[in-house]
């Protein structure tokens, strides 16, 4: 089973809220999913983002793959880099 860690489409019309889930690559994009990562409001200036770092860095280390949006997202929080850094064993 692929895993990846993407985006579910929340909110009304015209008002997106998104939820950050791990969810097989074959489900649909606001069908099941296996566990919440966080959250992204778009809507608001900054973006707002909240995101459980440990649930993240353990789909991110059972090989998870995150979408190009996800991936964006987790850089700013700086998950990527910690990720890159334990990988590499520092």
């Amino acid at each position: 089973m692929a895993v990846k860690i993407r985006l579910m489409r929340m909110g009304a019309k015209k008002q997106p809220f998104y939820r950050i889930v791990a969810a097989d690559s074959r489900s649909p994009r606001d069908g099941r999913f296996i566990e919440i990562v966080g959250t992204y409001n778009p809507l608001v200036t900054p973006a707002e983002t909240n995101i459980n770092e440990e649930i993240a860095m353990k789909w991110l280390k059972n090989g998870a793959t995150p979408t190009d949006t996800v991936k964006n997202i987790f850089s700013k929080a700086g998950i990527m880099k910690k990720f890159a850094n334990e990988k590499q064993g520092k």
